[in-house]
């Protein structure tokens, strides 16, 4: 379920400033340490694999946000708990597939193994299933 499904244009949020401040400016991060929150004023595809969130900060300023680096807040502005409902295939051959790992491999008889080639092949993949 997406944010988008969750809260709409004109609803505050919280900020985790914890995920975030990595890439925020000093500005932006002592607005978050005055006040946590802020109203979402518009939404943004951030990578092609989610959506982002734009606020308005205690300062005026806007900024956008992952949707991970934010808690959404009940009508009483208390944090709702995330809960992560992904659907999620329960069977062996998926569980298996998810179990496997891949490491570089350095030497050129590794590299032509098909073997090695197909384990390669199915980690990339395994998120799209």
């Amino acid at each position: 379920m997406s944010i988008l499904d969750k809260v709409k244009i004109g609803k505050f949020v919280q900020v985790n400033l914890e995920l975030s401040k990595d890439r925020l400016s000093k500005e932006t991060i002592d607005a978050l340490n005055i006040s946590s929150t802020g109203r979402i004023s518009d939404f943004r595809i951030t990578d092609g694999k989610g959506i982002g969130v734009v606020l308005k900060l205690s300062n005026g300023k806007e900024q956008w946000f992952f949707e991970d680096e934010i808690d959404l807040l009940d009508e009483n502005g208390n944090v709702i708990k995330k809960i992560n409902n992904k659907k999620e295939n329960s069977n062996f051959i998926f569980d298996f597939f998810r179990g496997l790992s891949y490491e570089n491999k350095n030497k050129a008889s590794e590299l032509f193994n098909p073997i090695n080639f197909f384990i390669w092949l199915v980690v990339s993949f395994k998120d799209i299933f």
